[in-house]
């Protein structure tokens, strides 16, 4: 008989080695699977030195998903947390990916986030803010749907830069291109600005003087690349179309004040006088209602959504009567808010870092340039309601006491 030698494998059958072959097989499986499930955790735990080793050395693929069709990049932005997305987008992350049960990208769960910023980011990275979930809201609508309006307007507001550098290039048959090259970052961060409220605009523009050095070409782009967006089919954005037509159309209103101011005089606070001058208090000023109501009437997509609930909301309001044009559109292209934590900037409409009128407590602005210029109606009232406040202030006191 012969002897097996130690070094020898014992013979084994067919059925034997399928069965080893099997198990060799579930068992990297289910290391498989605690890798992925342990790479999901690190991110849960926002453990970013983790997750950035696990992609580094390949204990990870970046793009994986979980049960639910979630990628590593859609949990980090559920969670709203910018450095992991970071990290994740660095490794080289599809910020369009993974096929959620339910149809959500990671865009999607960053506005549900409320982060604006993550937002920005992933915007940046390319991704698509019109794909819609199973109940056929986009990223956007989600957020307002939550009542992340911040979001909403980041969204809505971004305009790729390429879209802008496409008119500093002659196309076809131009020997010079329809926009200076020198205006493209300048207007890009004109039409990337969130607020675009008129008289932010023209503040805006103010100090950008090669804005106001070329107008002319300014207003035309503005109006080719709503243009543009309204034919993009089922990609259109018609709140990034909107925008453009209203920042096209303010341009317009302040290049008449350009070419008519007297000489000497600064027609960009000419331009905001003529729109800020209110009789009353708190009233809302006749000349930006008029302006405004002028951008929605001039938008030439009368078929769309976002015109006919304009209208819709606009015609229940006389020119002047509270709200006025500007809540109105605000809340078309960027939600309706059901409350706001501060009062908006009585100059610029900037709802964030408002601070009251040191004397009045009366009127909010966004920074001291906002409340200079804002100063020659203000001053009208502002005696008034310091005394109403300081009257206000020891009747607080009074019964303060009396308790």
């Amino acid at each position: 008989m012969r002897i097996m030698a130690e070094t020898e494998s014992p013979p084994v059958s067919k059925s034997e080695t399928t069965e080893v072959k099997s198990q060799e097989v579930e068992g990297s499986e289910e290391t498989k699977t605690d890798d992925k499930n342990d790479f999901f955790t690190k991110i849960t735990n926002n453990d970013i030195t983790g997750v950035s080793n696990d992609l580094t050395v390949g204990l990870a693929e970046v793009d994986m998903q979980d049960e639910h069709g979630m990628t590593a990049l859609m949990h980090a932005a559920y969670r709203g947390n910018e450095k992991m997305c970071d990290i994740l987008l660095d490794h080289g992350a599809d910020v369009n990916g993974g096929s959620h049960n339910n149809g959500y990208t990671a865009l999607h769960f960053a506005g549900l986030s409320g982060n604006a910023g993550l937002c920005q980011i992933l915007l940046q990275k390319g991704a698509n803010p019109m794909v819609k979930n199973s109940v056929g809201r986009t990223p956007a609508q989600m957020a307002a749907f939550v009542g992340n309006h911040n979001c909403v307007a980041t969204i809505n507001s971004f305009v790729d830069r390429k879209d802008v550098e496409y008119f500093a290039v002659p196309q076809g048959m131009e020997t010079t291109p329809k926009l200076d090259p020198m205006c493209v970052s300048s207007l890009h961060n004109l039409i990337m600005q969130v607020n675009f409220h008129p008289v932010r605009v023209s503040l805006t523009v103010r100090k950008n003087a090669i804005l106001i050095t070329h107008l002319e070409s300014v207003i035309k782009v503005l109006e080719q690349m709503a243009e543009r967006e309204m034919k993009k089919g089922i990609e259109t954005n018609e709140i990034a179309a909107f925008k453009m037509h209203c920042l096209a159309q303010t341009l317009k209103f302040l290049q008449l004040e350009v070419t008519t101011a007297a000489e000497g005089k600064d027609p960009v606070d000419s331009f905001i006088h003529k729109l800020l001058r209110c009789d009353s208090a708190g009233g809302i000023p006749e000349g930006l209602d008029r302006e405004l109501r002028e951008c929605v009437k001039s938008f030439p997509f009368i078929k769309t959504a976002v015109m006919q609930q304009l209208v819709a909301n606009l015609a229940q309001l006389q020119i002047g009567e509270d709200p006025g044009a500007w809540s109105v559109i605000k809340s078309v292209v960027n939600g309706h808010k059901g409350f706001q934590d501060n009062d908006p900037c009585a100059t610029c409409g900037e709802e964030s870092n408002t601070k009251k009128c040191a004397r009045c407590h009366y009127d909010g602005y966004c920074d001291q340039e906002c409340q200079l210029v804002h100063w020659f109606v203000h001053k009208k009232y502002c005696k008034q309601k310091a005394a109403e406040h300081a009257k206000l202030q020891a009747s607080q006191r009074e019964s303060t006491k009396s308790k």
